[in-house]
């Protein structure tokens, strides 16, 4: 038996990239057009942020918290699980992550925006816009075919980011909300190195910006 240090990431991957890129083409085909409502979602939150007060923050966290229920349930655990037996339990945890949007967000009315002229609220802004408009072209530029597309809302990375994103355009970052984000940015991040993809950089990327910027906003305050 070969001695564990002699083994790579691409040892522990229980799929090929192929079977991965697949899964998101037939989801895709599958729910359409449930995209276009997780578009018209994003770009909800993004109008709602630029509007400060009370009420728009609790809306956001509560959108952002169905997004987070679909894709646990429906990519996660239903198309995800059945390539990965880990996705059931990282499902559970998108579930967990929807429910402290609800107590933090929507009932807790602790997302107060209208941070956005400070740095860290224009930082949470650029993450969200990267997001909704960015993220999902760099794999088709990048080689993968557009019915493969990840679409905030729909798919975990964008989603995930523009999460990264809600808590530095609030009034105060609620670190609570980005434990969970910030995990499967290092998963994420591990997997896509494994299969040698071209945009295995983006996920720690958007981890290390969001947690520096909300050091920084912790720091100002």
């Amino acid at each position: 038996m070969s001695e564990w240090w002699t083994y790579t990431l691409s040892d522990f991957l229980l799929f090929s990239p192929r079977t991965y890129y697949r899964l998101f083409e037939l989801y895709n085909a599958a729910i359409w057009p449930t995209q276009i409502a997780a578009v018209l979602a994003g770009l909800a939150i993004l109008a709602l942020l630029y509007r400060p007060g009370p009420w728009q923050g609790r809306v956001a966290a509560a959108i952002l918290a169905a997004c987070w229920l679909w894709v646990a349930w429906a990519y996660l655990f239903k198309r995800y699980a059945t390539i990965n037996w880990v996705a059931s339990y990282v499902a559970a945890a998108f579930a967990l992550e929807a429910l402290l949007l609800v107590a933090v967000g929507a009932i807790g009315g602790r997302l107060t925006s209208g941070a956005k002229y400070s740095l860290a609220g224009s930082v949470g802004i650029a993450l969200l816009v990267f997001a909704l408009v960015v993220q999902p072209l760099v794999g088709p530029l990048t080689g993968r075919a557009w019915s493969e597309v990840e679409l905030f809302g729909i798919a975990p990375d964008p989603t995930i980011v523009a999460t990264l994103g809600l808590p530095l355009a609030a009034d105060r970052v609620r670190w609570e909300l980005l434990i969970i984000p910030l995990l499967w940015c290092v998963i994420s991040g591990a997997t896509l190195w494994a299969m040698e993809a071209p945009d295995a950089w983006i996920m720690p990327s958007a981890a290390a910006i969001a947690v520096g910027a909300a050091m920084w906003k912790a720091r100002a305050r």
